[in-house]
């Protein structure tokens, strides 16, 4: 029984580990994580620690992943737009958008995060405190490599900014369509 369990918290690992930003890749991890989150939930609950004694790799991983809360005075942001919309791009493009905003609080903005809601959405941001009054921009460069359909398919990403400010996170969205050449969408 044990081995079956640590083979399902393998499993659940992997499956992580390996889904892609896909729609069909996650659909498929989908209906695989519904089967073996069950069988993490009976081993959590039989043995609290055995998800962390499983893969002490996996467990560091996850908490170096975890967004920092900035602590401190809060200030407050102030974007020029929070959503672009590329229009219509070919599959395989890729799209940049630099999105500008102002520090409007009394304090310095400290931005300690900024994520994509997908591995194709990668965010640079500032990395130094923007005083109050300045502005500052974060570039968002969006691949659209395999999201493409024939006559087009819409797609939307999120990009997420943790800073000193109330709320901690702010939203910026990216969104339009991409479209794929026939001959390629039939492969």
């Amino acid at each position: 029984m044990k081995r079956f369990n640590l083979f399902a918290i393998i499993a659940l690992v992997t499956v992580f580990a390996f889904t892609s930003c896909k729609e069909k890749a996650a659909d498929d991890a989908n209906a695989t994580t519904a089967v073996d989150s069950t069988a993490m939930a009976a081993t959590v609950a039989a043995d609290p620690n055995a998800a962390v004694a499983a893969d002490p790799a996996a467990a560091a991983a996850a908490a170096a992943a975890a967004t920092p809360v900035p602590t401190g005075p809060t200030t407050s942001i102030k974007f020029d737009e929070e959503t672009y919309d590329w229009g219509k791009v070919m599959d395989g493009d890729k799209v940049t958008h630099v999105f500008k905003f102002k520090n409007t609080g009394n304090e310095p903005l400290i931005i300690s995060n900024a994520k994509g809601s997908c591995g194709c959405t990668v965010p640079e941001w500032p990395k130094d405190a923007i005083a109050p009054g300045k502005s500052g921009e974060i570039k968002v460069v969006f691949d659209s490599k395999g999201k493409g359909a024939a006559g087009g398919k819409e797609d939307s990403k999120r990009v997420t900014i943790t800073a000193n400010t109330d709320p901690v996170d702010s939203y910026l969205t990216i969104k339009g369509k991409i479209d794929k050449k026939e001959e390629a969408a039939k492969k």
